[in-house]
């Protein structure tokens, strides 16, 4: 019989993306699951990074005693990167040839909304010589999964998050000052969302409560500013304010433009770089400016929280979830599929394929925060902010004007808007 009947066929693992806890989780399930069924596993290293310039040397066989204990460890064995072999169709036809020399039958990548549009791809022009399966990680928890399910990572980051979160809070009370603390969340507020709920933070300002509305930065700096006057009137000249990175993408790009310490820098997706606009320190720089022209000294601390997250020793829910996950992406390839974002609902693997979910633009779509859902009001509820109740009686409103050192007509015309949904304020004419 000829040779290629007796070859073991081959499964590959890339990682591609930022780091979330639970990469290894994933790594080791798919790696023991695939070896039980009789493939040979290969871990490519470092994502796309090499096999996009057609170098299919950077990988290392697996084994089961290679990966049995790595589940309980953060970052990746494979370690990872933000290459993008779509974006050029020389490096998309570069990897398929390494991936090809590497004698693969089936693709496990592991990443978030950028990872999967590669692997779709892939899958689009391997179709029939490289099966495919994506395993959706990101600590944003952004991709559409069915049933409300997290993706793998976000429970282990808002954990650590509300840890810090919460230290910060009896900080802020000892020290009577306040933190912004800046949550990663590049296109949905559910990390910030969901650390400053369960930390039980002062606020939390998400991208998704302006809807689909482009807003100021001084709207942001209004909510900010307003929020310290009304914990003021309650005794409390302290806070936590928690803002997703993600509200740069719904400020007025021309007005970021023009300000002396901002830089729209994109990366290889064309996303912009949030990491280097420190929305945190901007924004504390304005409110305390604000205060300071009316002889308020307020002490704010920026404080970026993401990177301290990312790389967290995953907690039991993602060191079970990524189990789950990866045996259900080898499944998913063995039974002759291909093509799809592998999830697991209620125990139950649920595949999406990825023409059911690539918008037009040739992109997965995105998972925002519903903020018309009744967890999101839940959640403002129990928020310190400007409410409609604030402005009922003339001399509630005067107390606030007063804290604030403010005439009323001006406390109102400043921040009565913030009571509407979405908070825009209108342009004078």
């Amino acid at each position: 019989m000829p040779e290629e009947h007796y070859r073991k066929k081959t499964l590959a693992i890339c990682v591609g993306g930022g780091p979330a806890p639970g990469i290894n989780g994933v790594v080791r399930s798919v790696t023991i699951e695939a070896i039980n069924s009789g493939l040979n596993v290969i871990g490519v290293y470092d994502g796309f990074e090499w096999l996009v310039k057609g170098d299919h040397s950077h990988v290392r066989e697996l084994r089961i005693e290679d990966v049995s204990r790595i589940h309980f460890s953060g970052g990746s064995l494979l370690r990872t990167s933000r290459e993008n072999p779509a974006d050029k169709k020389e490096k998309l036809e570069a990897t398929i040839k390494a991936l090809t020399q590497l004698s693969v039958d089936y693709l496990v990548t592991i990443g978030g909304d950028d990872t999967a549009t590669t692997a779709y791809r892939i899958d689009q022009l391997a179709s029939g010589q490289i099966e495919v399966a994506h395993v959706p990680k990101t600590i944003d928890n952004d991709l559409p999964l069915p049933g409300n399910m997290p993706t793998f990572g976000y429970q282990t980051a808002r954990d650590f998050g509300v840890k810090i979160v919460q230290s910060l809070m009896v900080d802020a009370q000892t020290t009577k000052r306040w933190y912004y603390v800046v949550s990663m969340g590049r296109k949905a507020g559910h990390l910030a969302l969901g650390i400053g709920k369960a930390a039980g933070a002062t606020l939390t300002i998400i991208g998704e409560e302006f809807r689909d509305k482009i807003i100021s930065f001084e709207t942001v700096c209004d909510i900010l500013e307003a929020s310290i006057i009304k914990r003021m009137a309650q005794g409390h000249p302290y806070g936590v304010a928690i803002l997703a990175e993600g509200i740069i993408t719904r400020i007025d790009q021309e007005e970021l433009r023009n300000h002396p310490f901002v830089n729209l820098e994109k990366d290889s997706h064309g996303n912009i770089r949030l990491s280097e606009i420190d929305i945190g320190r901007i924004t504390k720089d304005e409110v305390r400016r604000r205060f300071r022209e009316r002889g308020i000294n307020i002490t704010i601390v920026n404080k970026d929280i993401g990177y301290e997250l990312r790389c967290a020793r995953p907690i039991p829910f993602d060191c079970e979830y990524t189990q789950d996950l990866g045996y259900a992406a080898v499944r998913y390839l063995l039974s002759g599929n291909s093509g799809a974002i592998v999830t697991v609902d209620k125990g139950h693997l649920i595949p999406i394929k990825f023409k059911d979910i690539i918008g037009e633009d040739g992109r997965i779509g995105t998972r925002e925060v519903d903020v018309d859902s009744d967890g999101y009001q839940v959640a403002r509820k129990y928020m310190i902010r400007l409410e409609k109740t604030d402005f009922e009686e003339v001399k509630n409103v005067a107390r606030l004007a007063l804290i604030g050192n403010l005439k009323i007509q001006e406390f109102e015309e400043r921040f009565k808007y913030l009571i509407e949904d979405p908070p825009v304020k209108q342009n004078k004419e």
